[in-house]
Parts: C-alpha cells; structure tokens; sequence
C-alpha cells in the first residue's frame, strides 16, 4: 500500500502562478512553490497533491500494463523519468476526476484515494491506496522543505515505477476506476446539501 501524507505537503500559504501540467520538470514542483503566495494552505496543498496523483495515475497505467505501451510518451517529472498518456479521452478522465477531487481536499474531507484495476468482470484485481492525513501546518521559508516535498514525491513515483517487479500480471482486458474515500464530516455535509435542494 502507498501512503502520501498531506504532512509532507502542507506548504503554508501561496497562489498557482500557472498550471504545471503532465510532464512538467523537476522546477514544475519547486516552482511553483517558490510562486506561491496569496491562497490558503489547503488549495496549494490539494494542488500540489492532485497534480502528484495525475502523475502516479498515469505511471500506474503504465507500469501495470492496462493500457498499450504505445499510448504513453516518457516525460520528467520530480526529476524521475514517467511514463503520461498522450490518449485524450483517457487524460480527459484523470483530469475531470481529479477535478472534482480537489475541492474535497482543499477542505481536508479526503481520507484517501485508490485506484482500482478491475479485470473483464469489472473485479478489482489490485489497489493502489494513497492514504491523506491531516498534518500540522508547515512553514514555506526554506528551500529544503522545497527539497524535502520534491524528493518525497519522487519516492513515491520510483516506489510505482518498480511495483512490476513484485506483483503478478493482471488478467487481459483490464480498466481501471479512481475511488474517492471521503471523511463521515463530509458525508454528512453532502447529505445536507442534498436535503436542502429537495
């Protein structure tokens, strides 16, 4: 099981400059931490975490082979070379999902993510948990913490890129889902706001 914590990724307050999107380089990460400077925590935290999940989405399709080879290019990422899709339906899904992920983590409702691969019978046949915990908050000021987020996530990506190696082949014909598990704070908030539109 992966574990990311948002400990690691609690950065203090900051603003995106611009979208560093698949495939960005190692400056991608530092970067746009180093621009950082007008949000709340929260939304750089879920920034930085749903651009790390894209990234581990894609390899894990790759890496677990449920996708062709042909559809992915290699790129860098964390300073570590990936492996992105360049199929568009398939990046429009990742995208759109972790679209509507971050809001969830902004407000810390997230428990975590999994990426389920599913064989023909749309069985679960292997889980990819990504756990978030709630950490104190951290301070921006220095660039080792910059070093230190870079080379956590880079672990995790290295972690992906040999999990081939340890697990069986999967089944012919697999696809693979992206489960959200929420916090019971954020169940209940959505059953309110449900409630209230009927």
């Amino acid at each position: 099981m992966t574990t990311l914590t948002r400990q690691d990724l609690n950065f203090g307050q900051g603003r995106e400059a611009g979208p560093a999107g698949p495939g960005a380089g190692a400056s991608g990460l530092a970067g746009f931490l180093e621009r950082t400077t007008g949000l709340c925590p929260p939304a750089v935290v879920a920034d930085v975490l749903c651009e790390f999940l894209e990234v581990a989405v894609h390899l894990i399709l790759y890496v677990r082979e449920v996708y062709p080879v042909g559809i992915f290019q290699k790129r860098k990422k964390y300073n570590v070379p990936v492996q992105m899709s360049c199929h568009p339906e398939l990046n429009q899904y990742i995208q759109d999902t972790l679209h509507c992920v971050k809001p969830l983590l902004e407000k810390n409702d997230v428990e975590k993510v999994v990426v389920v691969i599913l064989d023909k019978e749309h069985r679960p046949v292997e889980k990819f948990v990504f756990e978030i915990t709630q950490p104190p908050l951290l301070s921006i000021s220095s660039d080792s913490l910059l070093s230190h987020v870079e080379q956590l996530l880079r672990a995790f990506i290295l972690k992906i890129s040999v999990c081939d190696a340890v697990l069986d082949h999967n089944p012919p014909g697999c696809t693979f889902t992206v489960l959200v598990h929420t916090r019971e704070a954020a169940t209940r908030n959505m059953e309110k706001i449900q409630v209230i539109k009927v």
